[in-house]
């Protein structure tokens, strides 16, 4: 027996196959090769075509079948994960309105931001664990305000994973997870946030029923059957948004554990038992995958946005035309010495960020020098710049009483580099423990538990990969906290001037 887990991110979709005996993931695969394009028509937005990562689930899930046929014909249960707090609205008809605002998308802070000051913000940080800032709740709301006859168009909305799971059953369906992660559950009524519809008139009509994180959520149709070659009938029976199911494949479950992960965004995930909130909303509170009201449990997040798309605009842009790949930056890195001798990179340049006050600064690129630097600085100041950033915003978790003393990740995107993994456990003083798992190896297991093909969520990660740790070094992590102090000053003139 098998499940297939699909992660529906910004950049590609991933698909995996695990073997329910082994518990080891039997076959994976990703589409596109070159990453999913990001519209955006106005400077601060960020846009995607919904049918992009649909046709996207068709070409991956082919080439999976292609490469197992035999697995393929033994699925027994689906799970998706998908990119964070996107807004997918579809009509009766269940056709899309328009293109979907994503998660990097700014153009909603201040209706959030002003949203908040009305309902007060003690209301909202203690029942809603956040500001309405920037999420999926404010967008809708831009849209009302801007596109009002397409918003009256608008019968159900949804986030990226429920479109995905529309597609594959013809049923519209969310979890209480997905509505936090868009400011629409009141953690302290365990209700839908009707306060903060009813302030901006929306109707509740417009979301979607509830099912379950782990559950019979619905069954492959016919229809997508026929494209995707999974047998009809099978249950889809996990969905999570990215950085829980990140946290939860690397079995991350109780308070006081910790997972990070470097795609795109940049994310630091600790778990609470207890709803705590940031007063500034500079890091988020949702509902963790494995939360009940008789045992609670949360996920404090941090998000930096521009992470591994700061490296992959440096190879696109600034290192042979793109055809350099991500390899040789690491060893080009590698060649500089910690502190990248002066030069300093600020990683914001992908919306607005959180950490940071939802300020939209800019990237930014200091201390150059025409006779003394090089390529080899750039990519080292690059990485460098990311984990200094992920640093800045875990002082703000630690301020919440989550302990960062060993943190899980997987062993891919930017952790794949020697030299991100150096700076991180230098920077931040945690051990770093890395597993041979990713987003779709996660939804997958969680289809297995969802499906009742692993009696418990312990059995889940019978076959889950460690790969070693790695631990501060103590003359090197003189070195980066110089240069990390450095690089935090110098924030706060850039935070000064916005």
């Amino acid at each position: 027996m098998y499940t297939i887990g699909f992660d529906v991110g910004s950049s590609s979709i991933k698909a995996a196959l695990l073997d329910i005996e082994s518990g080891k993931i039997t076959g994976s695969a990703t589409y596109p090769e070159t990453e999913m394009a990001i519209a955006a028509p106005q400077p601060g937005w960020a846009e995607q075509e919904p049918v992009d990562w649909w046709d996207n689930i068709k070409a991956v899930t082919r080439q999976l079948q292609y490469d197992h046929p035999s697995a393929f014909r033994q699925v027994k249960a689906v799970g998706i994960t998908y990119q964070m707090h996107g807004l997918v609205m579809v009509g009766k008809d269940k056709q899309v309105l328009r293109p979907s605002i994503i998660w990097c998308d700014s153009r909603a802070v201040e209706i959030g931001n002003k949203a908040c000051k009305a309902l007060g913000e003690p209301f909202c940080l203690e029942n809603f664990l956040n500001s309405p800032g920037n999420f999926t709740a404010a967008k809708l709301r831009w849209v009302q305000e801007n596109e009002p006859e397409l918003f009256h168009k608008a019968d159900k909305i949804m986030l990226p994973g429920d479109y995905i799971a529309m597609m594959l059953s013809g049923e519209i369906t969310t979890t209480v997870s997905g509505l936090s992660e868009g400011i629409l559950w009141n953690f302290r009524q365990n209700t839908l946030a009707h306060d903060l519809l009813d302030h901006w008139e929306i109707d509740p009509s417009l979301i979607a029923d509830l099912k379950g994180t782990f559950s019979e959520q619905a069954r492959i149709s016919k229809d997508a059957s026929a494209e995707l070659g999974i047998p009809a009938g099978t249950p889809i029976a996990y969905r999570a948004g990215d950085q829980p199911n990140n946290a939860f494949s690397l079995n991350v479950l109780e308070p006081g554990e910790v997972a990070t992960t470097a795609g795109t965004s940049g994310v630091v995930y600790g778990i609470l038992d207890e709803p705590a909130y940031d007063p500034a909303s500079r890091v988020n509170a949702f509902v963790h995958v494995n939360h009940a009201p008789e045992k609670p449990r949360y996920g404090v997040l941090l998000c930096i946005n521009g992470t591994g798309i700061l490296n992959s605009w440096m190879r696109k842009n600034m290192f042979s035309n793109g055809q350099m790949d991500y390899h040789a930056m690491n060893d080009m890195a590698a060649q500089v010495k910690p502190g990248s001798e002066g030069v300093m990179v600020f990683p914001f340049g992908n919306g607005a960020e959180r950490s940071l006050g939802n300020r939209d600064t800019g990237a930014a690129i200091q201390g150059i020098s025409f006779n003394r630097h090089d390529q080899r600085h750039l990519c080292r100041a690059g990485q460098e710049g990311i984990v200094y950033a992920l640093a800045y915003g875990m002082e703000i978790m630690q301020e919440m009483g989550i302990r960062l003393e060993t943190i899980k990740a997987g062993k891919a995107n930017m952790f794949l580099s020697p030299v991100f993994r150096e700076a991180f456990v230098n920077t931040t003083g945690a051990e770093l423990r890395l597993y041979d798992t990713d987003g779709a190896a996660g939804a997958a297991r969680g289809a297995a538990v969802g499906g009742g093909l692993y009696a418990s969520l312990k059995e889940a990660f019978t076959g889950l990969e460690d790969l070693g740790q790695q631990q501060p070094e103590k003359n090197l992590s003189s070195l980066y906290q110089e240069s990390y102090g450095c690089w935090k000053d110098q924030l706060e003139v850039i935070l000064n001037q916005h």
